[in-house]
């Protein structure tokens, strides 16, 4: 069952020099995602939301876009972490609905690596757990990007997830919406009481995997079907850990991270819940059986479907957004104080707006 991490060894040490980049690489990121945040994002979640949601939303894709590809630069290209991409040829779909499996706390990092071959790292969204909402700068980013905070208990989310997935209708506005079904991550206990349920309700005992929740799956299916281009069926594997946040940060795991992709038409999905319900758990018996032959096989189907990132590419993407930040921290802390006085009511403005989940809405139209 897993991975056996606690077999292998780490696929790196940590060495000091290892964490010293480590340390510079999150400060960068943190310092970055602020002044993107306060000096480009702001302006187009509000200045422009005012006139038009759709170029308000394609504005701050684009900004931040940019700054999501530092993450696979960082992975790729510096801690050299091996990316495999097998299964379906991905084609460069601008609305879809993405289904993963939830292996460990940093898989929602490595679906960059896939959306930024398609060019579309910037369009991505999340349904997360509202703690994460709280977080010092990215909860900001997350609201700006309009990611859906839930409590995980269906009776708290079901009206909240419906009215903003009913936002995400307009099929001009890029999207690519990810959703892990099992709704937390894969632990040995997790996956013991998983198995424990199934065993008492007649359902599928998986090894591999949790057993999916339908209901948030098939509100997305639901609410979106009529704007979607396609379905993505995305299964994660990892060799030999499975990584933690700072096993990322520090490039100690993991060696390869794999990527198993079934692009499926929405007209093969069946249009009823309950139906819809039991393609999902197919899906995830399927799942269940990939992650088993990988674990095996040390590898997935059909490898090789993408090629590397372009390594000028995101060198020239890395130069730009470290240049830009380096200016705007310059304005922020040395130059005049209406610089200082913009920024503090700029982060005010954006702690309120989180917190009460504020956006504003057209007062003209284009």
């Amino acid at each position: 069952m897993g991975d056996d991490s606690g077999k292998q060894p780490r696929h790196r040490n940590l060495t000091p020099l290892r964490m010293m980049r480590g340390i510079f690489c999150l400060i960068v990121l943190v310092l970055s995602a602020f002044m993107v945040l306060v000096y480009f994002g702001f302006w187009t979640a509000t200045g422009l939301r005012i006139i038009s949601v759709h170029y308000s939303r394609v504005g701050t894709s684009l900004f931040f876009g940019c700054w999501l590809a530092l993450w696979p630069f960082w992975f790729e290209k510096i801690n050299k972490t091996k990316v495999v991409i097998s299964g379906d040829a991905v084609p460069s779909a601008k609305r879809v609905l993405v289904i993963a499996n939830h292996r460990t706390e940093v898989d929602w990092m490595y679906l960059w690596d896939l959306a930024l071959r398609k060019g579309c790292v910037g369009s991505i969204r999340y349904i997360l757990k509202s703690s994460l909402m709280k977080l010092p700068v990215f909860g900001w980013v997350f609201h700006i990007m309009e990611f859906i905070p839930v409590e995980r208990r269906w009776e708290a989310d079901a009206l909240k997830l419906r009215q903003i997935l009913y936002t995400y209708k307009d099929p001009e506005d890029p999207l690519w919406l990810v959703v892990f079904p099992e709704g937390t991550d894969f632990t040995e206990q997790k996956c013991i009481r998983s198995k424990k349920y199934a065993s008492e309700n007649g359902l599928p005992i998986l090894n591999n995997v949790l057993l999916p929740k339908t209901k948030g799956f098939y509100a997305c299916l639901e609410e979106l079907r009529g704007s979607l281009d396609a379905v993505y069926d995305i299964t994660i594997g990892y060799k030999h850990h499975c990584p933690s946040f700072l096993d990322n940060a520090f490039g100690v795991d993991p060696a390869e991270v794999h990527m198993h992709v079934r692009c499926i038409a929405i007209v093969d999905i069946p249009e009823s819940e309950n139906e819809a319900a039991s393609w999902l758990m197919d899906t995830f018996c399927d799942k269940d059986k990939l992650l088993s032959d990988f674990h095996s096989q040390g590898h997935f189907p059909r490898e090789g479907i993408e090629s590397e990132l372009s390594t000028a590419k995101c060198l020239a993407n890395f130069i730009f957004v470290l240049t830009s930040t380096a200016l705007c921290t310059y304005l922020t802390l040395f130059s005049s104080i209406w610089f200082k006085i913009y920024v503090s009511s700029v982060c005010a403005y954006f702690t309120t707006a989180t917190y009460f989940n504020f956006r504003p809405s057209p007062i003209v139209s284009l």
